[in-house]
C-alpha cells in the first residue's frame, strides 16, 4: 500500500500527516498551502507547521503510470525519454557554441584593451619626459622686453639690426664674459708666439698616415656622419652627428661606443663636446639645440632658440653659454644651464639665412657664414655687426678662428680658402682647390700652427706658409668634419661614407 497526497495524488517523497484531518500530504506543498491560508486543506480548521508529523518510511516507490504496463507502452515512453535527451543535448551543444563565441570576443575586448593601455602607458611615459624636458624652459612662452640699460642693436655702416630679445644680456653676464676674455688675453700674450713643445713638428705630421677607420657608429640605412668634435680635456673621446638623427660618443682608445644618444626627429648636423663637463650638445634641421649627458645617456635640456633648422654651433669659453645659429636668419645667444636664449638678433638688411657660426677664442667676438657668401663679425656684447668680409661666391660652409686670435678661415661653395686678417680686416690669402672642391669642415690645431680642410678629401696646412702638409683621399665620401688631436698627435676624420677615421705616425 502506497501513500498518497490528499492534495495531489501522487505518492509523496516526503510524506507527513496533519492531526487535525489525520491526512497524508507531500511536506513541500502542505508547507506552501499553511503559508498561504494557515489552515487544513481539508477540514480548514487553523494549522501550523510545527503540527505536522513525519511519516516514516523505507523506500517510497512510485506505483507505475497506467500507460507504462504493457511493452509497447514502455517502448514508447522510452522513446519519448530519448528524444527529450537528444533535444536537451542539442541545446546544450548550442549554448556551449554561444558560450565560446562569447568567451573568444572577451578575449579579444581584453588583448586590444590590454594594447590601449600600453600605448597609452607609453605615450604618458613621453608626455613627462617632454615635460621634464620644457619645465626649465617656461620662460622661453613669454619674451621679456628688452631692459632700458640694453643698447640698441646697430649693423656695420650704422643699418639698424632687429633684436628679438627673450631674456636679456644683464650687466652680470657681460661682466662674466669680459672677464673671462681678460683672462684669455693675458694667457694668450704669455704664451707669445711660442710652439709648445710637446706639438707635432711639421716633418712627422707630413709621415701621418691612416691607422684605424670605424664605420659601425651610425645606422647604415641612412649613411653618414655630417658633423665631429674632440672633447678639448681629453681628444680620446670623440662626438658625431650622423644622419640617422643620432649622436654618438666613440672612445678612441677603447675603440668602443660609450653613448649612443636619440632624440632629434632629424639629421644631426653640428655637434660640441664640453671640455669640462661629461655634457654633449647637438643642433639639427629639426629646429632644436639638444644638450645630453654622456654618463646618463640622456637629453637634460632642448634649446628652442629658432623657428627654422639650426645651421651652426659654438661653445663660449666660460662652457656657460652656446651661440647658434640658423636658416631663420637669427643668431642666438643662450644658457645652457636653463636653456633660455638669452639674445636673438638678426641683420634685416641681409635678409638670409646664416650658415654656420664661431666663437672668436676670446669669446667677445664671433663671426657668422650666410648663404648669400658673406661672413660678419658680430660684438657680442653690444650685439652689433662690426665688420663684414665680402670676397667669396656661393653659401660660407665652414668658417674658423686660429688660437693665436688674429686669423679666420673660411670656406665657401667656390673652391677657394680664405685667411682673414682680423686686425686689417682684409683678405690676405686666397688658396685655390680644385673645381668642384667642396669645403665641409675647417679646423685650426690648439696651438694655431696648423690647418685642416675636409670636405672632397682631407688636407693639412701648415699656417703662415700655408703650403699643403697633407692630402688624405681615404674617405669614399665627402669629408664633413675634420679635428685634431691634442699636440695634434692625430688627426680625425669623419664623411657620408659613415666611417670614422684616425691618422697618425
Amino acid at each position: 500500500m502506497s501513500l498518497v497526497c490528499a492534495i495531489s495524488n501522487e505518492v509523496p517523497e516526503h510524506p507527513c500527516v496533519s492531526p487535525v484531518s489525520n491526512q497524508v500530504f507531500e511536506r513541500r506543498l502542505i508547507e506552501k498551502y499553511i503559508a498561504e491560508n494557515g489552515a487544513d486543506p481539508i477540514t480548514g480548521q487553523p494549522l501550523s507547521e510545527e503540527q505536522l508529523v513525519d511519516i516514516k518510511v523505507s523506500h517510497p516507490m512510485r506505483p507505475k503510470a497506467p500507460s507504462a504496463t504493457s511493452i509497447p507502452a514502455i517502448l514508447k515512453a522510452l522513446q519519448d525519454e530519448w528524444d527529450a535527451v537528444m533535444l536537451h543535448s542539442f541545446t546544450l551543444r548550442q549554448q556551449l557554441q554561444t558560450t565560446r563565441q562569447e568567451l573568444s570576443h572577451a578575449l579579444y575586448q581584453h588583448d586590444a584593451a590590454c594594447r590601449v593601455i600600453a600605448r597609452l602607458t607609453k605615450e604618458v611615459t613621453a608626455a613627462r619626459e617632454a615635460l621634464a624636458t620644457l619645465k626649465p624652459q617656461a620662460g622661453l612662452v613669454v619674451p621679456q622686453a628688452v631692459p632700458a640699460s640694453q643698447p640698441a642693436a646697430v649693423g656695420a655702416g650704422g643699418e639698424p639690426v632687429e633684436v628679438s630679445e627673450q631674456v636679456g644680456m644683464t650687466p652680470e653676464i657681460i661682466q662674466k664674459l669680459q672677464d673671462k676674455a681678460t683672462v684669455l688675453t693675458t694667457e694668450r700674450k704669455k704664451r707669445g708666439k711660442t710652439v709648445p713643445q710637446e706639438l707635432v713638428r711639421g716633418e712627422d705630421l707630413s709621415k701621418y698616415q691612416q691607422v684605424a677607420s670605424h664605420a659601425g657608429l651610425h645606422s647604415a640605412s641612412v649613411p653618414g656622419i655630417l658633423c665631429l668634435d674632440l672633447c678639448p680635456t681629453d681628444t680620446n673621446r670623440v662626438l658625431t652627428g650622423g644622419a640617422d638623427k643620432n649622436v654618438v660618443v666613440f672612445d678612441k682608445r677603447e675603440e668602443q661606443i660609450v653613448a649612443t644618444l636619440k632624440g632629434h626627429t632629424k639629421k644631426v648636423t653640428s655637434v660640441i663636446y664640453h671640455p669640462a663637463q661629461s655634457v654633449v650638445f647637438s643642433a639639427s634641421p629639426d629646429s632644436t639645440i639638444r644638450v645630453w649627458s654622456v654618463s646618463g645617456g640622456n637629453c637634460v635640456q632642448v634649446i628652442r632658440a629658432h623657428e627654422a633648422g639650426v645651421t651652426g654651433l659654438s661653445l663660449h669659453a666660460t662652457g656657460d653659454y652656446l651661440l647658434s645659429s640658423s636658416e631663420d636668419q637669427y643668431w642666438a645667444f643662450s644658457d645652457i644651464q636653463t636653456g633660455r636664449v638669452l639674445t636673438k638678433v638678426t641683420d634685416e638688411t641681409a635678409g638670409c639665412a646664416l650658415t654656420c657660426a664661431q666663437f672668436h677664442p676670446d669669446g667677445l667676438i664671433f663671426g657668422t657664414g650666410t648663404a648669400d657668401s658673406q661672413i660678419k663679425i658680430w660684438d657680442l656684447k653690444e650685439r652689433t655687426n662690426v665688420a663684414n668680409f665680402p670676397g667669396h661666391s656661393g653659401p660660407v660652409t665652414a668658417i674658423a678662428f686660429s688660437e693665436n686670435g688674429y686669423y679666420l678661415a673660411t670656406g665657401a661653395q667656390d673652391c677657394s680658402l680664405k685667411l682673414w686678417d682680423l686686425r686689417k680686416l682684409k683678405n690676405f690669402k686666397t688658396i685655390t682647390l680644385d673645381s668642384s672642391y667642396e669645403v665641409k669642415s675647417l679646423v685650426f690645431d690648439q696651438s694655431g700652427t696648423y690647418l685642416a680642410v675636409g670636405g672632397s678629401d682631407i688636407r693639412v696646412y701648415v699656417c703662415k706658409q700655408w703650403s699643403e702638409m697633407l692630402n688624405f683621399t681615404e674617405h669614399s665620401g665627402l669629408v664633413t668634419g675634420v679635428a685634431f688631436g691634442e699636440h695634434a698627435q692625430f688627426l680625425a676624420s669623419a664623411g657620408m661614407d659613415r666611417s670614422l677615421k684616425f691618422y697618425s705616425l
